[in-house]
């Protein structure tokens, strides 16, 4: 079965909970892979950006890979964030990493450096040799600086071991390039929450969802929505989520996030620097949303 099959629906890109003297609060994190997984997530990606893996040392992503494949138990597959501007030191993370239990890598591109599109096109074909899981290319140009271009990515997809893509450049017209022209079994999911929905009516296979960690029912249903063309539903769920959109990613990610889910008692409101928690203000704007949403049901 490919990965287009296996990875259609929502990806939760899942926070890496701290406690207050930063350390990971592995208590935390279990909670929170139990909840989004009893709400209908379709996937879970460890060690993402949302996962605050800039300020996470070796070990630590090590040992939050172990304790994510141990409490997920193969209810749904997990995917592993391993990428960066070093290739040689990627292929080596690669190689050392513990991936046995990994349906897949997702792979950022090369930040800060901005190679060329031929260096990027070297670069990934470079981790797909080295690899022992198939790799999903990771395209967020507000982050790394550089586009991995429509052409480039097309280029890629001929690798027996490239099975991807998380396009989050927020340009719909190069999504629907890729989507075109892509091999058959190519996944293409979208790293945008607020373009979820018009990313998959343009053929897009789903999401790979920062809000899915706070709101993973009623986004997962959504993406679902979206999926079976039962757009009118979809809208609807999308339009009263656009309040959350805003206040997810109105400072930095994944403070907006934290933030939701420290009022939902699901991890405590810590991130490190040079990240910060929400700003009081946007912090108390989610506590009233969260409240609103209580008063409703």
């Amino acid at each position: 079965m490919s990965l287009r099959v296996q990875l259609r629906g929502t990806g939760v890109a899942i926070v890496t909970p701290f406690q207050q003297d930063y350390s990971v609060d592995y208590t935390a994190l279990e909670k929170l892979i139990d909840f989004v997984i009893a709400n209908g997530v379709e996937y879970i990606v460890s060690l993402g950006t949302t996962g605050e893996t800039p300020t996470l040392n070796k070990e630590e992503k090590k040992q939050i890979a172990e304790f994510t494949y141990e409490k997920v138990n193969g209810r749904v597959p997990v995917v592993i964030g391993i990428g960066g501007n070093n290739t040689l030191e990627t292929i080596g993370e690669l190689k050392s990493f513990p991936l046995k239990e990994a349906i897949a890598v997702l792979s950022v591109s090369p930040y800060y450096s901005k190679p060329s599109q031929e260096g990027l096109f070297q670069h990934y074909q470079a981790l797909a040799d080295a690899s022992p899981k198939p790799v999903l290319l990771y395209n967020v140009p507000g982050r790394t600086g550089k586009n991995l271009a429509a052409g480039t990515t097309l280029r890629l997809s001929e690798h027996e071991n490239i099975a991807g893509i998380k396009e989050a450049s927020g340009d719909l017209a190069q999504a629907m390039e890729i989507l075109k022209h892509r091999p058959e079994d190519f996944l293409v999911t979208s790293g945008d929450d607020l373009l979820g929905l018009p990313f998959i009516a343009v053929g897009g296979d789903g999401v790979i969802s920062v809000i899915a960690n706070c709101m993973p029912a009623q986004y997962a249903n959504l993406v679902r929505l979206s999926l079976d063309n039962n757009f009118t539903e979809a809208r609807e769920i999308n339009n009263d989520l656009l309040e959350v959109y805003d206040l997810l990613f109105a400072e930095n990610n994944p403070a907006g996030v934290k933030s939701f889910l420290s009022h939902m008692d699901l991890i405590q409101n810590v991130l490190r620097l040079p990240v910060l928690p929400l700003s009081e203000p946007l912090h108390n704007k989610t506590k009233l949303f969260l409240k609103r949403q209580l008063e409703r049901i």
